[in-house]
């Protein structure tokens, strides 16, 4: 299983990967080209400041500029890349900005899906696809229940029905268009958080911001939870999943579901909290006023992830605090991003081969 996630499985791989630019797809980009895969990256221009940036992300993959609500971007990018596998993250990622804009972001997540998807079809030697949606692609119930693979799709907010019906046409376009061929999976992983992460509206980016700049975090919803993982874990899925498509795999092509140990499923005031200690912070405010609906109660079933692939969590919820505190007081004390998020990205790969080889939990 080890081997799946190896240099001597990836090495001279041929991978297309959209929304390299953000912060999922940066460390993606990074792992990827550590393992001495091709990389070809299909992203809206990184934002300021972004882990793209920062670590020179640009100098590790071919960088192409583009929109995935342009059909003809698309294909033309996939066609000069012409990849073994595809790996789809671009997307409007934030629930709040979805209030704001949810014709973009509909545009984007379900639209922009649909025309990577239709490019991948013209791929002839591509072997497996792997979509990123969302854990907030269910119908949210607000149980204590963790959801399967199997629950129904929805969202109550633009973001999260976005992610829902991109999970729709992934699953029509599998079964209409991929029964034979590449392989096509969807990836639903938590609350992913880990060091170069400055979206808006974000927990983790928001405390990082008011601590670098010596304020008190203000916080909207502490007691809501979220399974939160560090964005490796999720990222470890992902190759494996990959990996196994291109071995011909064909039960793996379905969704499926990468969150945290049940008891990493921790509510936001207490994130807060090991985010102060570890970082030397002197509290937090509620942040006044009226919000936009957000899930209060979120939890994934991962056992399917577990039982079939071997996959489980490397590091604990604390562990992967630890890690942003670690990154983020190197970067802002003057160190190179790029080598510390290798050095990261090394010790999670050791974690991360320990945990498949069931030397740890």
């Amino acid at each position: 299983m080890e081997n799946l996630v190896s240099s001597d499985f990836w090495r001279g791989r041929r991978v297309f990967l959209t929304g390299h630019t953000g912060f999922k797809g940066s460390w993606l980009a990074l792992w990827l080209s550590e393992l001495g895969a091709h990389v070809s990256g299909f992203s809206l221009a990184a934002e300021t400041p972004s882990l793209f940036e920062q670590a020179g992300i640009e100098t590790r993959v071919t960088h192409v500029e583009g929109d995935i609500r342009d059909l003809a971007a698309v294909e033309a990018a996939m066609a000069q890349s012409d990849p073994e596998v595809v790996f789809h993250l671009a997307a409007q990622p934030l629930v709040r900005r979805s209030y704001e804009n949810p014709v973009e972001t509909y545009a984007t997540n379900v639209q922009g899906t649909v025309h990577v998807l239709d490019a991948c079809r013209r791929m002839a030697g591509l072997k497996a696809v792997v979509c990123v949606t969302s854990d907030k692609c269910y119908e949210n119930r607000e149980w204590i229940w963790p959801y399967r693979e199997n629950d129904p799709m929805g969202g109550y907010d633009p973001y999260s029905s976005s992610k829902g019906a991109a999970e729709l046409v992934i699953a029509a376009y599998r079964r209409s268009f991929f029964q034979s061929g590449a392989g096509i999976a969807s990836v639903r992983a938590g609350n992913v958080i880990g060091g170069g992460d400055w979206a808006e509206d974000r927990l983790i980016p928001d405390i990082v911001r008011a601590l670098i700049a010596g304020q008190r975090p203000m916080i909207r919803s502490p007691e809501s939870i979220r399974p939160w993982q560090h964005v490796l874990e999720a990222l470890g899925g992902y190759l494996l999943i990959a990996a196994h498509l291109v071995e011909g795999r064909e039960t793996t092509a379905k969704g499926w579901n990468f969150g945290p140990n049940d008891d990493d499923a921790r509510p936001v005031s207490w994130i807060v909290e090991k985010m102060l200690d570890g970082w030397g912070g002197a509290g937090w405010d509620r942040s006044p006023g009226e919000h936009p609906h957000e899930a209060k109660i979120l939890k994934l079933d991962c056992s399917a992830a577990r039982s079939e692939l071997g996959w489980r969590p490397a590091f604990s919820l604390e562990t992967a605090l630890r890690q942003i505190v670690e990154w983020h007081q190197a970067v802002d004390g003057g160190s190179d991003a790029r080598a510390v998020s290798l050095n990261q990205l090394s010790e999670y790969r050791e974690a991360f081969a320990r945990a498949l080889s069931g030397k740890a939990a």
